[in-house]
């Protein structure tokens, strides 16, 4: 198995916005990545108190089509400690430490596709559906893209230049609403003001003709624009199957439980295997080695890991990204969010260490 890790070389930047820059890498070698559009990309820096490292994951703006570079586009966010730390600090020539492209919200370009597809973004939720966006444009010349996309105002739209390009470029395929809760300017065509919800989305997409129920649709932003995007499609009949979302923002309050397949003791005692958190010993299998350990009530089966320096993979910590997927091989786990599972992956007992707690004595745990 491959090391998920790399040491990649900061070899551009361009100041998108205000308060948002893109950083482009490669590796030393210049040998491409594999990645996938809308995958996201975890870099390692030493930001923390005392030079601890820290791990952020930003969604590639970049395509694979532009192979041997990967991008990420930073937002500055206020009082954060990464966005702050990169934005002040990064310089190109840099070598940075990554994790190796993740996700499972993304889109598989198909040159043979007729399609129409279309994104909803808000803020920085543009960068996955930037990536989507230039390939879909690019290795499908037949399909169609509608990028409805939501900011403040004008001044606040990470790519407005690259955006006004490809419209020109693939005039009639690109079709590029903005909607400004604040606009600095008078609205003209192309532009909506007020929030964008479900009324603003059903005109968008009647004025453009979209074929709704046919469509393919990607969601990314804060949960509130998702969610009135998500009712503007049911009030339109699109099947769910059509509509992929990505969250940025774990949900406080969304706790699942997963349960792993049962290895069929049958001695243990009710009082052990109540289903409760508790104190539990959980043995994790990675790159071919056993790890076991205690896991406390408050901690996740992750932060007993790395309290023990074992080092497993991870970014989000907040049960998004996928990057500390394992399989359940015995017991049960719950789990504090799965958003970034799928129905399929929990029926065949994936969980996530950074959000899980064991709830039996028996678990054991295979990271991808």
């Amino acid at each position: 198995m491959s090391s998920p890790y790399l040491t990649l070389n900061v070899v551009e930047l361009i100041q998108e916005t205000a308060d948002a820059v893109t950083i482009h890498f490669e590796r030393p070698d210049r040998q491409p990545i594999a990645s996938q559009p809308g995958q996201f990309l975890t870099l390692i820096l030493p930001c923390g108190p005392g030079g601890k490292k820290e791990r952020r994951a930003y969604s590639l703006s970049s395509t694979p089509g532009e192979a041997p570079r990967l991008a990420v586009t930073v937002k500055r966010v206020a009082g954060g400690l990464v966005s702050n730390y990169l934005l002040d600090t990064v310089r190109v020539g840099q070598q940075i430490d990554v994790m190796a492209p993740l996700g499972n919200f993304t889109l598989t370009p198909q040159s043979g596709a007729t399609r129409s597809v279309v994104l909803v973004g808000a803020g920085s939720g543009i960068t996955p559906l930037m990536s989507m966006l230039k390939a879909v444009l690019r290795e499908e010349p037949r399909s169609q893209v509608l990028l409805v996309y939501s900011n403040r105002n004008e001044d606040s739209v990470i790519f407005a230049r690259q955006l006004q390009q490809l419209e020109q470029q693939y005039a009639g395929r690109l079709q590029v609403e903005h909607v400004f809760s604040q606009p600095l300017r008078p609205a003209t065509e192309h532009k909506h003001t007020g929030r964008l919800n479900r009324t603003t989305l059903l005109r968008i997409l009647e004025q453009r003709q979209v074929p709704a129920a046919q469509a393919e649709y990607y969601l990314c932003g804060p949960e509130g624009m998702m969610l009135e995007a998500q009712a503007a499609l049911e009030l339109l009949g699109v099947p769910a199957s059509r509509i992929r979302r990505e969250s940025f923002v774990a949900a406080a309050d969304s706790a699942e439980t997963a349960a792993g397949q049962p290895n069929g003791h049958g001695d243990v005692s009710a009082a052990e295997d109540d289903g409760t958190i508790r104190t539990r010993t959980v043995t994790v299998q990675y790159e071919g080695a056993e790890y076991q350990f205690a896991v406390e009530p408050n901690q996740t089966i992750l932060e007993a890991a790395l309290d023990q320096d074992i080092d497993l993979p991870y970014s989000c910590q907040a049960g998004l990204c996928t990057a500390c997927r394992g399989k359940c091989l015995s017991g049960k786990v719950h789990l504090d969010e799965r958003e970034g599972l799928s129905d399929a992956e929990m029926k065949q007992g994936y969980v996530l260490i950074c959000v899980g707690h064991p709830l039996t004595h028996d678990v054991v745990i295979e990271v991808d």
